[in-house]
C-alpha cells in the first residue's frame, strides 16, 4: 500500500521545535515537486511598503497566489526558507504563518542577512511544495 499523503513529524527523541515548524517532512513517492523563487513583499502595483510587517503581509499574499496558480494550498508546502534584513516581529509573522498553515507546519529555515536582491526588499520567503 502506497502512502499518498505528506507527513510532518517531530521525532520524540529530540528537542521540540523552537518555533512554528516541523523537524521533518516526508513526501510520498511520485509526488510532483514545486520550488518557487523567493517571494518578496511587493504589492500588486509593484511597490514595496516601507515596513517589514507590511512586506510580510504582501509576501504571504504572494505565496498564496503562486500556490493557487498550480492548484495548491498551504498543506502542499513542505519546506520554507526565510531571509530577512532586519529583526522579524515574530508575533506579526506568526499571525500570518498560523493563518496560512493552521498549525500544520512545514520544515523551516530562517536567516538574517545584510541585504537581498533589491535595496527595498526586507524579507524573502522561498517555498518548496509537493503535490501527491
Amino acid at each position: 500500500m502506497t502512502n499518498e499523503k505528506i507527513i510532518r513529524k517531530n521525532p520524540s527523541n529530540m528537542p521540540a521545535p523552537v518555533g512554528n515548524y516541523t523537524h521533518i517532512t516526508r513526501i510520498p513517492r511520485n509526488a510532483e515537486l514545486f520550488v518557487t523563487s523567493g517571494q518578496v513583499g511587493v504589492d500588486v502595483n509593484g511597490q514595496f511598503p516601507d515596513t517589514l510587517n507590511e512586506q510580510v503581509t504582501n509576501t504571504f499574499n504572494n505565496i498564496k497566489t503562486v500556490l493557487q496558480s498550480e492548484g495548491m494550498h498551504a498543506e502542499h508546502i513542505i519546506k520554507v526558507n526565510v531571509w530577512a534584513t532586519e529583526k522579524i516581529d515574530w508575533d506579526y509573522l506568526y499571525a500570518e504563518w498560523d493563518q496560512l498553515f493552521q498549525y500544520d507546519y512545514p520544515a523551516m529555515t530562517i536567516a538574517y542577512i545584510t541585504e537581498l536582491g533589491l535595496s527595498d526588499i526586507k524579507i524573502e520567503i522561498e517555498i518548496w511544495a509537493a503535490k501527491p
